[in-house]
């Protein structure tokens, strides 16, 4: 038997349960496609080659795999005929195949690399020509049957459809996941026909028609039945979603990491946290999001592709592509959109946005600020309602801001601008010129009071009375 290993993955359905027009295979759990999980354990568990049987909009599945998995090849199944029909579409797209062929349906994401390993090396040691990765559940309504003889070998899978009473009554099922001889799959695919409830090429009949024809059958039992559970529509794409969230989140409280509330807590597969990070309730790390030791996040807080520093704090915000330093603190109800970068013991504070912004180390905007395209220098204070005027209808600037400036409450800087080191700026001001370092930037009219104008224009108000009675005035 050849060394060479292969896997198959069978991705041409549309799945018209979804209700989608995108194919079943491209909806997402927790950072990946469904195909996209199915890959990644098919490649960690050491198939050299991977071949996608395409179909129902192929032009969607190999824009997905140019992107996420370019490695891997495609094959077109013009029209869907079973799963039969669909693996020997690929061996015959690729006739020098040899050795072990890995066949894998595409919505399996919960599938570890360790099982498909473990399926692999049980087939190769045994010298099998097939090997069927087995389960045996509570409830087996609707998955083909598991039949074996009196010493428990395999003797075939039965479809649901037309299975007998007896066979019914079994309650180990295929998982719809195999490891092939090359050699005899091939030969075994050119035998199958059609004669059965719906008509198609069944991959299963392999299994049967080699046994008769004088070769080993195999199987391994998963561990964990719902390593093998496939998606048809959505509800039961919410189900492998709660245990696929269950997995990731024990696996990283067994690593160290602190969850107040797990089933609340929603972590993408492609994100990573470090021991000794705590996660309030309410959190979601999406996408390639990265949290480090010591951080604290949440509650209540959305990270997408958000790195945060060590001992860092976020709290009741969401962030986007942004950078959060070691010691930072963001929210709550902040909103860092992509590009925005906090360095150490920034600050950024309650209904704070920012975007495209640099902040430079301990420099802080507490409170109700808008900061775009921007770079903020170490130990600035930003204060309460400024707002960088970064657009003018057509293009964005920049403001530049110096360390240790101090922007007074309610300014706004119209970009592009700058305001040197140690420059202040005088609250409710608008600066259109750039404010030198060490200076005082001041842009407001004087103020002026008219007095007894409330007498004249309002009296005998409210405030015409309390005037009065301050003044002393009879009649207040």
């Amino acid at each position: 038997m050849s060394s060479e290993r292969s896997a198959i993955i069978l991705a041409a359905g549309l799945g018209t349960r979804m209700k989608s027009t995108r194919p079943k295979v491209l909806h997402e759990l927790l950072g990946r496609s469904l195909l996209g999980h199915v890959l990644r354990s098919v490649k960690a568990a050491g198939p050299e080659r991977q071949i996608v049987v395409v179909g129902a909009a192929a032009d969607q599945v190999r824009a997905h795999l140019a992107e996420h998995a370019p490695e891997a090849a495609t094959v077109f199944q013009d029209k869907q005929l079973g799963t039969g029909h669909a693996v020997r579409v690929a061996m015959e797209a690729n006739p020098d195949l040899t050795g072990t062929v890995l066949v894998a349906a595409g919505d399996t994401p919960l599938l570890r690399a360790e099982t498909l390993a473990e399926l692999l090396a049980v087939h190769e040691k045994n010298r099998n020509a097939a090997t069927v990765l087995t389960a045996v559940v509570e409830d087996p309504h609707g998955l083909g049957r598991i039949v074996r003889d009196g010493d428990g070998s395999v003797l075939r899978i039965v479809e649901h459809r037309d299975a007998d009473p007896e066979e019914l009554a079994i309650d180990e099922v295929n998982s719809a996941i195999y490891a092939f001889d090359a050699e005899v799959l091939r030969a075994q695919l050119a035998r199958l026909d059609t004669a059965n409830d719906q008509g198609e090429e069944y991959l299963t009949d392999v299994l049967e028609l080699a046994r008769e024809a004088g070769h080993a059958i195999g199987a391994v039992v998963v561990d964990d039945p719902t390593e093998v559970l496939g998606c048809n529509d959505r509800a039961q794409l919410a189900a492998l979603r709660r245990i696929l969230q269950g997995r990731i989140n024990t696996e990283l409280m067994k690593s160290g990491v602190t969850m107040e509330d797990p089933e609340t807590t929603w972590i993408d597969a492609t994100a990573k946290v470090a021991p000794d990070v705590l996660i309030h309730p309410g959190v979601q790390l999406k996408g390639a999001s990265a949290v480090d030791t010591g951080a604290e996040i949440g509650p209540d807080t959305t990270l997408t592709d958000t790195i945060v520093g060590a001992g860092a704090v976020v709290v009741r915000s969401h962030a986007d592509q942004a950078t959060v330093g070691e010691g930072a603190h963001v929210g709550p109800f902040a909103h860092l959109r992509p590009a925005s970068k906090l360095a150490e013991d920034a600050k950024v504070g309650a209904f704070v946005e920012t975007k495209n912004v640099e902040i430079g180390p301990g420099a802080k905007a507490n409170h109700l600020a808008y900061l775009g395209d921007a770079t903020v220098g170490a130990k600035a204070n930003i204060g309460c309602g400024v707002i960088t005027a970064n657009y003018d209808g057509v293009n964005k600037h920049r403001t530049e801001i110096g360390e240790a400036a101090f922007i007074g409450c309610d300014s706004v800087l119209v970009a592009p601008v700058s305001v040197g080191d140690g420059a202040y700026v005088a609250a409710g001001s608008t600066i259109v010129k750039d404010v030198e370092p060490g200076d005082l930037g001041v842009a407001r009219a004087r103020q002026a009071s008219l007095p007894g104008w409330v007498a004249m224009k309002r009296p005998g108000t409210v405030s015409d009375k309390a005037a009065k009675r301050a003044k002393g005035v009879s009649g207040g």
